[in-house]
């Protein structure tokens, strides 16, 4: 008796929604994933060899980052018409095994979906000033709506407690700058060219483009340069959080974190992910005050608006055979 095949995408195809996917944020731009296609089944692994040990001890920016790459592989299948169904945290015996994707075929993948994998060779991180952002009224329930699935809440903070979150990234900062191990993790993974991995000398601050930017994670200083002068950083603040704070919470957390980024560049608009403030108890405990008192806050996301006509470099990927295999 001939048993039916499994519908699987075709070779090409895996290739390149994997290779269009590996376009996914993570901090530092460290890329701690590494990827199995069995055959019938594509498996997702968080790469601890990648885990920053002194800024996140827990693995939870990790398991976000592996999250946001997730949501980005299911994107990237969706637009070519495969249905992802997923299983998170298959295997309680090994936590490293993060998801389970088996496919189905998809005749009519939403509008929405199929314009947010087109923009993932254009979204990328602005950690400079920002202009407000446009229609922000319209675009932030929209932004909530593409959360709510992902069991991730979105909180819009007021402009007026800038000053607070400008606070907490200048007490951050302090706190690490005696820890002599965040500042050696932090810059091997900032500041180097050629390297497929990290983040580059081009997309990092001088000191004099830093100062303009009151909340965000200070990285060491890039040449002397002095962009945007004329820009007062008024990017929107929002925070994801989460019920509880566990692995699947922090994986949830990185699909809605891919979502909201996606759907921000699709409309135009530039975003920075910040960790640097939930990193630390002090910081967590300030951002639950500003939003659910019994939610966990995962992460901040600047948006705003970055002149239309300025060039941008995008960050470096490593080949696809580095974290993707087959058998």
């Amino acid at each position: 008796m001939n048993v039916p095949s499994v519908a699987i995408p075709d070779r090409h195809t895996l290739l390149e929604a994997m290779r269009r996917a590996s376009r996914a944020p993570s901090v530092h731009n460290t890329q701690p994933w590494r990827w199995v296609f069995d055959g019938d089944v594509l498996h997702l692994y968080a790469d601890t060899d990648r885990l920053l040990t002194a800024a996140d001890p827990l693995g939870r920016q990790l398991i976000i980052s592996c999250g946001a790459m997730l949501h980005h592989v299911r994107t990237a299948f969706g637009a070519r018409g495969w249905h992802t169904d997923t299983l998170r945290l298959p295997t309680p015996a090994e936590p490293s095994h993060l998801a389970e994707i088996r496919f189905r075929p998809w005749d009519s993948p939403p509008a929405g979906l199929i314009s947010r994998a087109a923009a993932m060779t254009e979204r990328h991180t602005d950690r400079l000033p920002m202009d407000p952002p446009e229609d922000w009224e319209a675009l932030l329930p929209h932004l909530r709506m593409l959360t709510s699935p992902h069991y991730v809440e979105l909180d819009a903070l007021a402009d007026d407690l800038r000053p607070r979150l400008a606070a907490a990234t200048e007490q951050a900062t302090a706190l690490r700058h005696h820890d002599m191990m965040y500042q050696a993790e932090i810059g091997w993974w900032a500041g180097h060219s050629g390297s497929p991995e990290g983040i580059p000398p081009t997309a990092l601050l001088s000191d004099a483009e830093a100062a303009q930017v009151s909340v965000g994670r200070r990285f060491p200083s890039a040449p002397h340069s002095t962009r945007r002068t004329d820009t007062e950083d008024r990017a929107r603040v929002v925070v994801l959080s989460t019920e509880f704070d566990s692995p699947a919470d922090w994986l949830h957390t990185g699909e809605a974190l891919s979502a909201v980024l996606l759907e921000c560049t699709v409309a135009g608009q530039s975003t920075c992910a910040l960790t640097h403030i939930t990193e630390l108890p002090t910081g967590r405990h300030l951002l639950t005050s500003l939003t659910h008192p019994t939610y966990k806050p995962q992460l901040m996301i600047r948006i705003g608006k970055a002149p239309a006509d300025e060039p941008w470099q995008s960050t470096p990927r490593r080949p696809l055979s580095d974290f993707f295999t087959t058998r």
